[in-house]
């Protein structure tokens, strides 16, 4: 797979307060493989919520662009639990999705059990539906750990190596995280 310095990531990372405000920040930010930023869309899920599938489909909706030709997301469960379902959101949006996170996870049953035991089946349930990660080394040298709806391991890689530069972190989930991380600063201070 070659990647052409027009091709178009949304990355998407979020930011929240457990105890300051009701919603997260959630921000997508357009890139292009050439690394100038191409737009930007946000979105607010509920902190504990159910609702980060949808706000994430939503952000990507407001774009209303035809050219983004892969979606990368740091991390399936966000804003304290609230987990994405990623199969939903390739159905529906119909453009890859490579979901990214950087470390070992021994699960999250026990934490959704404990902190949520009206639904935590459900959380549950969305969680496996996204199935395993499978643990990449990037060509900084780094181990992160992926998971491709739409897209190969592979090509997720290639895709990925693309857009990172040092470290092991995706340039557009890194500036996505630094805007929803100021935003959140000024904004989760309010009830919005």
């Amino acid at each position: 797979m070659h990647i052409k310095k027009g091709f178009r990531m949304l990355g998407v990372a979020e930011s929240f307060r457990k105890k300051v405000g009701k919603k997260s920040i959630l921000a997508g930010v357009v890139m292009r493989a050439d690394l100038i930023v191409d737009g930007f869309s946000l979105g607010f899920p509920t902190v504990g919520g159910m609702d980060a599938t949808q706000e994430l489909i939503g952000l990507y909706k407001l774009l209303d662009r035809e050219d983004i030709n892969v979606l990368c997301m740091s991390g399936s469960v966000i804003s304290w639990y609230n987990v994405v379902d990623f199969n939903r959101a390739f159905e529906e949006l119909g453009v890859p999705i490579i979901s990214v996170t950087y470390e070992e996870s021994e699960g999250l049953e026990n934490h959704f059990k404990r902190n949520f035991p009206s639904n935590w089946e459900e959380r549950v349930r969305i969680y496996q539906r996204n199935g395993h990660r499978t643990r990449v080394k990037m060509k900084t040298g780094f181990e992160i750990y992926t998971r491709g709806y739409g897209l190969t391991t592979d090509e997720a890689l290639t895709i990925l190596n693309a857009f990172t530069l040092t470290g092991r972190i995706p340039e557009p989930i890194k500036t996505a995280k630094i805007l929803a991380h100021s935003l959140a600063k000024k904004m989760l201070k309010s009830e919005f």
